[in-house]
């Protein structure tokens, strides 16, 4: 079976376009509060309604896809993250905007389950990494070209909500041409996502996603204030910043293809490893430039191997429910990560953000090389 379907290639298209738009909206919405001078503590209020939202939507999406299907669940998600679009533009005021954006993060959840799951159905053990690489290089250059617009383009409210709203639109017409089937036997019962967590043989892989929310969530978060503390420019942090997603973009085909031959176990060891290493010569004030690059690198391409060996772990009927879980374990790391760790680093040291990232990789890498004869790697088992 060819690894980039035609099913699979318009799926990515449509996620392309649809990353545009959320890339776009989750930088001019705390811009368009703060024009309206709402206080901090509102700005932060509405953000937190958006991830509620996407964990809201991250439980529903499995009987959505189980009920009406890969395609029409897509179409679904894609509509609700449009209203939740378009609202903002009725009225602006807290409560109307916590409501907007908790809509749009319910349909933002529900894209990522779809299009996940679709994936991990469409492929095999031996070409999952290479599909959930491609998958995080289509998210993370679109989040990119996001920003390349947010700089180009008007970003007044009447002006931006148009053409973010016609992109969300336009990510449905590649699903239009084709067909993505839900693999799943109407035999087996529906999997229920909580059980997904008590599977054992998954449970590196969901302890991995957790793991990589948190390192991301932290770096995402609270690396632009580590810099701003070392004295760097505005546009430095954006340089810095781009250096690191880039380096996670550039990571995501090779640490697929290696986790694909070698093993997910042997792929995620070493990457972890790598966070650790980077966590130091960063702490050492070693060269910053391929410190954050390695970090960069390592950090961001954890989640699609974790995920993979996750899927490895279940039968093909609990995939969505599965990515569910992971995903969902994705985003209480990325939630309670920044918040433990910018109480650390107020309270004591801004070197706590590497501290902390390096302390719970630590902690994951002692778990994989303890379960060393329990998990042979997924080349064997295919």
């Amino acid at each position: 079976m060819t690894t980039y379907s035609r099913p699979v290639l318009l799926l990515l298209c449509g996620l392309l376009l649809l990353t545009l738009a959320i890339a776009v909206l989750n930088t001019l919405v705390p811009l368009w509060l703060a024009h309206e001078n709402l206080p901090t503590w509102q700005v932060g209020m509405v953000g937190s309604s958006y991830f509620t939202g996407n964990l809201v939507g991250t439980l529903l999406t499995g009987r959505l896809i189980q009920r009406m299907g890969f395609n029409r669940s897509y179409y679904l998600a894609s509509l609700i993250f449009a209203v939740g679009c378009v609202g903002l533009g009725f009225m602006v005021g807290f409560w109307s905007w916590m409501s907007w954006r908790f809509i749009a993060g319910v349909g933002c959840a529900m894209i990522w389950v779809v299009v996940e799951s679709a994936l991990m159905s469409s492929g095999t053990s031996r070409n999952r990494g290479r599909l959930l690489a491609a998958y995080m290089m289509v998210y993370y250059v679109g989040t990119a070209l996001g920003q390349l617009m947010v700089s180009k383009l008007p970003t007044d409210l009447m002006s931006a909500l148009p053409w973010a709203a016609a992109l969300t639109l336009a990510g449905i017409l590649p699903l239009l041409f084709t067909r993505i089937v839900n693999q799943q036997q109407e035999q087996h019962e529906a999997s229920h996502v909580w059980s997904m967590f008590k599977l054992r043989g998954a449970r590196l892989g969901v302890n991995g996603c957790v793991i990589s929310g948190i390192v991301l969530g932290s770096l995402y978060g609270l690396m632009p204030l580590w810099l701003n503390h070392k004295g760097v420019s505005d546009s430095g942090i954006g340089f810095w910043m781009a250096v690191m997603v880039s380096a996670g973009i550039v990571g995501q085909w090779p640490v697929g293809r290696l986790a694909d031959r070698y093993g997910r176990l042997l792929v995620l060891r070493v990457q972890v490893f790598v966070v650790i290493i980077g966590c130091a010569a960063m702490l050492s004030q070693a060269a910053m430039a391929p410190a954050l690059f390695i970090l960069g690198a390592a950090g961001f391409t954890l989640y699609p191997v974790a995920m993979a060996w996750a899927c490895e772990k279940v039968q093909h009927h609990q995939l969505v429910a599965m990515n569910q879980a992971l995903l969902l374990s994705y985003t209480i790391g990325s939630l309670l990560g920044p918040t433990f760790t910018a109480m650390l680093m107020q309270n004591y040291s801004d070197n706590l953000l590497f501290i902390m990232i390096a302390g719970v990789s630590f902690i994951y890498l002692l778990m994989l090389l303890r379960k060393v004869e329990h998990h042979p790697t997924p080349v064997a088992h295919a």
